[in-house]
C-alpha cells in the first residue's frame, strides 16, 4: 500500500516535474500533465499512460489498474488504487506516464 503522499513524492521525482491543479484535482506536470491525485479520501491517483501501457497493466495487475471511464480512458488514463499498490510498481507506472510527456531532452538524462 502506498499513501498519497507516497505518490506525490514520487510524482515529484520525476525530472522537472512540478505539483499543480486543475479542476480541483492536484496534477503533476512536465509541460504536460502525466499524473493526477485523486480526494486522498478517494484512494486512488491517475497515471497518463498509452492505451497498449493501460491494457498491459491492467490485464497483469486489475486489482491496482483500472481504465478511467469514457474518452479519457480509452486515451491511456488509468486509475491506480493506492491501497493495492506498492511503492515499486507505483514507480513503474509513474515513470511510464512521465515519459509518454517528458520533452525529448530530458528522455536522454
Amino acid at each position: 500500500m502506498i499513501s498519497p503522499d507516497d505518490f506525490r513524492r514520487l510524482a515529484l521525482s520525476m525530472p522537472e516535474a512540478i505539483e499543480s491543479a486543475h479542476m480541483g484535482t492536484v496534477d503533476f506536470r512536465c509541460g504536460r500533465i502525466f499524473a493526477t491525485l485523486g480526494n486522498p479520501d478517494a484512494g486512488w491517483a491517475m497515471v497518463k499512460l498509452t492505451p497498449d501501457q493501460q491494457e498491459m497493466r491492467a490485464a497483469a495487475e486489475p486489482e491496482i489498474f483500472v481504465p478511467v471511464p469514457g474518452g479519457w480512458g480509452r486515451g491511456g488514463a488509468t486509475r491506480l488504487r493506492l491501497d493495492a499498490c506498492d511503492e515499486a510498481t507505483a514507480r513503474g507506472a509513474v515513470l511510464d506516464a512521465w515519459r509518454n510527456v517528458a520533452p525529448k531532452r530530458l528522455l536522454g538524462a
